[in-house]
């Protein structure tokens, strides 16, 4: 008895403690602080005061990501994240009239082997040789006018850290933090190299980029899996695409893809650029407007018209690998900004969040045939309808399939038992401290602020989310499991350890 009472003390400290925290840093006093503008050209501006340090971080997301990419560029998006670090027309080169020269002939030559390689009739072998040496040597001629990671040498001179980028199904995010005194220099730099980007060493680029898909998914089981598991789950939406691209597209698209490709999603309406740091609006908005100002007005692009259909029948993909197993089912679940959504967060942390979670418990601690399993939202994206998908890897002695029937155990808990009120009011106290730590850091800020205002329309949302969990009854629980988590909602997905092969008996040997 002594030790429920202790537990309840400290649930209750631990409440208190959250809740007067928050008051802190409610909404109110956030909106205190932040200055929210959209420029005449279209691009959306939030400015965060927060002077603890003299220092500021920033988050530029662009509404673009591989679920904007067709048939033939899949991983485009991905491959103008790594463009936006090669520099512009002043940075990056030591003679851009003569490397702009230099890079259009480079495309006229791939655009001229590109031709003969795909064509199906006139395959001349002989030809396409000597018109790859052409392109190559093309390339090696704009090379010559290169100044390499002139871009991240300028920044990280300049106090720079966390100079990264991130491309994702739904959007692509750069950033990176500084002093604050180099305001103006980081908005000239970033509004160069959307007003002015140069797409040189592309193609080296792209090789980069086919490695990285080499190393995560086809050197990687698990990479394989998930990619196959997403092309079993979207027979017609684009988030059943991989994000880093299909082979033969990677192989494929060019400069002059990306140059379409940018000029159609890299427009300010398209744009959120959000900075939280020792900053003042009234001064940095006049600069960031200087700057980003001169981006060219375009109409935004209009929204996908593609709709996942409904899945009537379970699918199943099964990986024969010699690798550990791996259990995964999927189920398609509806877009971030559902009336819903706070039951399906609310969901996921009954069932994975710490050691205390449901899945944890029973196929982690009690039953021990995983080493480890949980579930989560938003896969591969929330813009639009996307999947919850578990996922359980089998301890040894035990495989994939038998994942399986407790991870069903315990989403028919959830289908027909009411979730207590004492674990109901837990993942509301942890989904206000999950909260607390997105406030934390100047970067993490910056980057929640402007996904935010990206997918909802609102930066306000970051708060009111806890908000619409908090208010998440047992019954929005049991109505949502019911309608979700049914077989022909389903996609299964599963590596099954397969024997190694026995080595060929050596000659001559008759046994």
């Amino acid at each position: 008895m002594k030790g429920a009472v202790r537990r309840l003390s400290t649930s209750l400290f631990l409440l208190l403690t959250i809740t007067a925290t928050l008051h802190a840093q409610d909404l109110a006093s956030f909106e205190k602080r932040i200055t929210v503008r959209k420029l005449d050209n279209g691009l959306t501006v939030i400015v965060m005061e927060r002077p603890e340090a003299p220092v500021f971080s920033f988050a530029t997301i662009v509404n673009v990501g591989s679920a904007q990419e067709v048939p033939g560029i899949t991983g485009l998006a991905h491959m103008f994240e790594h463009m936006a670090f090669t520099g512009t027309d002043k940075v990056g080169t030591s003679n851009y009239a003569a490397e702009s020269a230099a890079l259009a002939k480079v495309e006229e030559a791939y655009a001229a082997y590109d031709r003969a390689r795909r064509d199906p009739v006139n395959h001349d072998e002989a030809k396409i040789a000597a018109l790859e040496k052409d392109w190559k040597a093309a390339i090696d001629d704009a090379q010559k006018f290169v100044v390499p990671n002139e871009f991240s040498k300028i920044v990280d001179r300049a106090g720079a850290v966390g100079v990264n980028a991130g491309t994702a199904a739904d959007s692509t995010e750069y950033f990176y933090s500084m002093p604050s005194n180099r305001v103006e220099l980081w908005a000239y730099l970033d509004s160069e190299r959307f007003l002015h980007p140069v797409f040189r060493e592309f193609y080296k680029e792209r090789d980069v980029v086919y490695e990285e898909r080499r190393m995560r998914t086809e050197s990687s089981p698990v990479g394989r899996l998930i990619e196959q598991t997403l092309a079993a789950a979207f027979t017609a939406h684009p988030y059943g695409q991989p994000t880093v691209g299909w082979p033969s597209d990677l192989q494929t698209f060019s400069a002059t893809d990306a140059a379409a490709f940018y000029k159609k999603y890299y427009v300010p309406a398209n744009m959120v650029i959000a900075l939280v740091g020792d900053l003042k609006a009234a001064e940095v908005m006049p600069i960031v407007e200087k700057y980003f100002g001169r981006l060219p007005k375009a109409p935004a692009p209009d929204p996908l018209r593609t709709v996942e259909p409904k899945q009537t029948a379970e699918r199943t993909v099964i990986l024969r690998e010699q690798s550990q197993p791996f259990y995964i089912e999927a189920y398609h679940r509806p877009a971030a900004t559902d009336p819903d959504a706070a039951a399906f967060d609310a969901i996921e942390m009954i069932l994975s969040e710490g050691r205390t979670s449901r899945l944890y418990r029973s196929l982690v601690r009690d039953k021990k045939i995983a080493i480890a399993s949980a579930g989560f939202n938003g896969f591969p994206g929330n813009k639009y309808p996307n999947l919850f998908l578990f996922f359980g890897v089998p301890t040894a002695g035990h495989t994939a399939s038998e994942i399986a029937d407790p991870i069903h155990a315990e989403i028919d808990r959830l289908k027909t038992e009411d979730v207590s009120a004492e674990e109901l009011q837990s993942i509301k106290t942890r989904a206000k401290a999950g909260l607390l730590r997105q406030l934390d850091s100047n970067s993490g800020l910056a980057s929640q602020l402007a996904s935010h205002q990206t997918t909802y329309g609102d930066w306000r949302e970051l708060f009111k989310e806890v908000d619409k969990i908090d208010k998440v009854t047992a019954a929005d629980i049991k109505r949502v499991a019911n309608a979700t988590f049914v077989p022909a909602n389903r996609t299964v997905a599963m590596i099954e350890s397969a024997k190694k092969p026995a080595a060929p008996a050596p000659k001559g040997d008759t046994k």
